[in-house]
């Protein structure tokens, strides 16, 4: 070893012995909890799905009287028509059950594996919107396949789906930390 080395090696052994390592201290690291990241997220996902439905109310994805994905899904689950009470109920139910759900699977997926959380949350809601709307609801026939889909509907579901990631990460971890 040079002299250099062993100037600098020593240098560097001085200045970690003064400084304190507070990178692994109890306040600093937070024990992975599956209960606790699928509490925070299941609640994120509920708070994350109003703050998504507010959105759409504001920027509609599709026309009026253009039937929602969950409604559709109620009746090919029901087997027939629904009455439109029954209709709502049942298309409500999924539609905040599929937002708690997700948000529950988020949070535990986030609590071992953090770099799900990047971008704030958006690229959670994007990774949402592909698989759903854009895979998944054309497949089953819950709504139009992504190139039969207008400019409008495409546009409001990416404005959602951000909103509603930006909003289940925020919200996730403003809850973890509190657990």
């Amino acid at each position: 070893m040079s002299l250099a080395e062993t100037v600098i090696n020593s240098f560097l052994d001085r200045k970690l012995a003064q400084t304190p390592n507070t990178a692994h201290t109890p306040q600093n690291v937070q024990e992975h909890s599956l209960a606790k990241g699928l509490l925070a997220g299941l609640i994120a996902g509920v708070v994350a799905t109003a703050a998504k439905t507010l959105v759409e109310k504001v920027y509609p994805p599709r026309v009026e009287g253009e039937p929602e994905p969950p409604a559709v899904l109620a009746e090919k689950v029901a087997g027939h028509a629904l009455a439109p009470v029954q209709k709502q109920i049942a298309a409500e139910s999924i539609h905040w059950g599929f937002g708690a759900t997700i948000g529950a699977a988020y949070g535990a997926l986030a609590e071992y594996y953090p770099s799900a959380t990047s971008r704030d949350g958006v690229n959670f809601g994007m990774t949402l919107m592909a698989l759903t709307h854009e895979t998944a609801l054309p497949a089953m026939g819950l709504s139009a396949a992504p190139a039969n889909q207008t400019r409008r509907e495409k546009s409001s579901e990416i404005a959602s789906h951000i909103v509603f990631g930006l909003v289940a990460e925020t919200t996730r971890r403003f809850l973890r930390k509190r657990l």
